[in-house]
């Protein structure tokens, strides 16, 4: 238990000019100035740099991003799109905050009671029922 609490606290970092392509699980935070092709599963935060890519899903409680991602991200609390960012995905994220000049594109679920697909279907299923 006492390693998981040291992981905990000390941030991952990918440098400018590392790329990883594979799967990245943590307990801890992690920044990624680098190239991540896989998907990223952090307890934390995690922070894409301005020159930060990542090609794949970010899951995780918090997220600041400055560089690209490409790929659904499900954040817990707040998510935040710096001015530089380029995002091209899916996002489901409890809050959102994105500042003039970021770029998205893809769809958007927020608040903590944010339907699924699967919600969304059945619920346009019961509409019609009523119609008819």
């Amino acid at each position: 238990m006492k390693n998981a609490e040291i992981e905990s606290r000390l941030p991952n970092m990918i440098g400018p000019g590392t790329k990883i392509v594979g799967n990245i699980e943590t307990n801890g935070d992690i920044r990624i100035d680098g190239n991540i092709e896989g998907n990223i599963n952090s307890k934390g935060k995690v922070v894409v740099g301005n020159n930060g890519f990542v090609k794949g899903e970010i899951i995780c409680s918090n997220a600041e991003i400055s560089g690209t991602v490409s790929g659904k991200m499900a954040i817990t609390e707040l998510l935040s799109l710096k001015a530089s960012s380029k995002v091209n995905g899916d996002i489901k994220s409890g809050k959102l905050s994105i500042e003039p000049g970021a770029l998205f594109s893809g769809t958007c679920a927020m608040g903590n009671q944010a339907p699924s697909g699967a919600q969304v279907a059945a619920g346009a299923s019961a509409e019609a029922a009523k119609k008819n």
